[in-house]
């Protein structure tokens, strides 16, 4: 019964943070730009597949700040906090006791390669969302990593259903070196905007930059305007 209400809540929540950004949403870059830059067929949001610069590869480079911190799982926390009614801190179990989705997206990496078509499996961003609460305030997240990494992304973007928190990748659990235990996905940006070992989510009042984003990256890494740098 417990849970059944908790789920209850959370569609709940989930309605009411859509129904307020559903509009942003619509209108941002990757779902709404009229002159999309790239090849391919149309994904799944309406944009070329590959997009421009990008060169589609099946491995999956990797790439971070020089660590790859070990958080056993019963170490690990996420605390979601900032511009919200009810901040949390979870455990292992109680991430995973949220809502679990499958979903399949592509991956678009700042550095010109992508990997289409990858399973995943996670929590969506906005379900999480929707257990804290924003603010009419929260404008926009930062995400920071275990490793010291953060990355900033507006609220209409962050919410969009295709952004998760995943444990799991191409039927794995995912391995330390691309993030795992849990990073975020956001395959309607560069995935530079998805931070790897992702320990806390701040909820802001307004814009922040992140690690990449204080040295020259884009604020807003749309991958079909080749919007790479500031």
């Amino acid at each position: 019964m417990e849970a059944n209400d908790k789920l209850d809540r959370i569609i709940e929540a989930r309605m009411k943070l859509k129904s307020r950004f559903d509009q942003k949403m619509a209108n941002t870059p990757s779902l709404a730009d009229d002159a999309p830059r790239g090849k391919g067929p149309t994904n799944r949001h309406g944009m070329p597949q590959v997009p421009v610069g990008q060169t589609v590869t099946a491995k999956w480079p990797v790439l971070d700040l020089g660590y790859q911190p070990h958080i056993p799982l019963d170490k690990w926390q996420l605390s979601v906090d900032g511009e919200v009614e009810a901040p949390i801190r979870l455990k292992w179990e109680d991430f995973m006791a949220l809502p679990q989705v499958e979903d399949t997206s592509d991956f678009h990496c700042v550095t010109t390669w992508s990997r289409l078509d990858v399973p995943w499996v996670g929590v969506r961003f906005m379900d999480l969302a929707a257990l804290v609460m924003p603010k009419a305030s929260a404008t926009h997240v930062m995400c920071y990593g275990f490793d010291g990494y953060s990355t900033n992304i507006s609220l209409e973007e962050a919410l969009k259903p295709d952004v998760l928190l995943v444990h799991t990748a191409d039927g794995q659990p995912l391995t330390r070196e691309h993030g795992g235990p849990l990073r975020m996905i956001t395959p309607q940006l560069y995935a530079w905007k998805g931070a790897k070992w992702i320990k806390r989510i701040e909820f802001l009042n307004g814009n922040r930059l992140g690690f990449w984003e204080e040295r020259g990256y884009s604020n807003t890494a749309y991958p079909w305007r080749n919007d790479r740098y500031s």
